[in-house]
C-alpha cells in the first residue's frame, strides 16, 4: 500500500456573494437570500445579445424588463399589479446566471432550466408571487418579450426585418418602440422604480 496520503478536494462553491452581503445558495437558493437592489444592479450590468448591439451602452436585461412590463400592460390594459411585477421579474434569475442566447441555452439542456426555475422560485417567494407563472399570464409576457425582441433585434443588433420576423413574428399594427440603451445607473435605478412601484399597489389596501 502506497503510504502517501490522498488529499480530498475541498467542496465546489455554489454560493454567489451579492453587494448586499448575502451568499445565495445556486441549489438551494433561499428568498431570505434575494433583495431587489441586488436583482436591479445585476440585470442592469447583464447585456442582451450577449452585448452584439449599437450605442454607447449595451442594451440591459433590467431596461428590456421594464419594456416587456409596458408592453403587457399595453396588450392587457386590465392587467393586475401582481401579474405586471411577474411580468417585470421575468428574466429576473440571470442577475445570476446571466443572459444566455438561446442557441447556448439549447445546449446547456435541462440542467440550466433546473437553475433559473429554482431562482425563479425564490424570487417569487420573496416577493410574495406564486411559485409558477400562470399559463395565460405566461403567454402574455411571451408576447411582450417577443415584440420587444423584435424592435431589439432590428433597432439594435443588425437583424433585417424579414429574419426578426421569422424568430419572434412580426409587431402587432399600432405598437411601436423606439429603443436607446440607457447607462447602467439609470436602467437600474428605472428597475427598482418600478419594482417598488408595483409592491407598493400590491400591498395598498383595497
Amino acid at each position: 500500500m502506497s503510504n502517501r496520503t490522498s488529499k480530498r478536494k475541498p467542496p465546489a462553491r455554489v454560493w454567489q456573494r451579492m453587494l448586499s452581503g448575502r451568499r445565495l445558495d445556486l441549489i438551494d437558493p433561499s428568498p431570505m437570500d434575494v433583495e431587489i437592489e441586488d436583482i436591479a444592479h445585476g440585470l442592469a450590468r447583464v447585456a442582451r445579445w450577449n452585448g452584439q448591439t449599437s450605442g454607447a451602452h449595451a442594451f440591459s436585461v433590467a431596461q428590456h424588463s421594464v419594456v416587456v412590463e409596458a408592453l403587457c400592460v399595453h396588450i392587457e390594459p386590465r392587467i393586475d399589479p401582481r401579474s405586471r411585477l411577474l411580468a417585470l421579474l421575468h428574466d429576473a434569475p440571470e442577475y445570476v446566471i446571466g443572459d444566455m442566447i438561446s442557441p447556448f441555452k439549447a445546449v446547456l439542456g435541462d440542467g440550466y432550466k433546473e437553475i433559473e426555475t429554482r431562482l425563479a422560485h425564490a424570487i417569487h417567494a420573496r416577493f410574495g408571487l406564486p411559485a409558477e407563472t400562470p399559463g395565460s399570464l405566461k403567454r402574455l409576457i411571451k408576447k411582450a418579450d417577443n415584440i420587444c425582441a423584435w424592435f431589439e433585434a432590428t433597432q439594435l443588433a443588425g437583424f433585417s426585418e424579414a429574419e426578426s420576423d421569422r424568430f419572434f413574428g412580426h409587431p402587432p399594427r399600432g405598437v411601436h418602440l423606439d429603443l436607446k440603451p440607457q447607462p447602467t445607473e439609470q436602467a437600474q435605478a428605472e428597475f427598482i422604480a418600478r419594482t417598488v412601484a408595483l409592491l407598493a399597489e400590491i400591498e395598498a389596501p383595497a
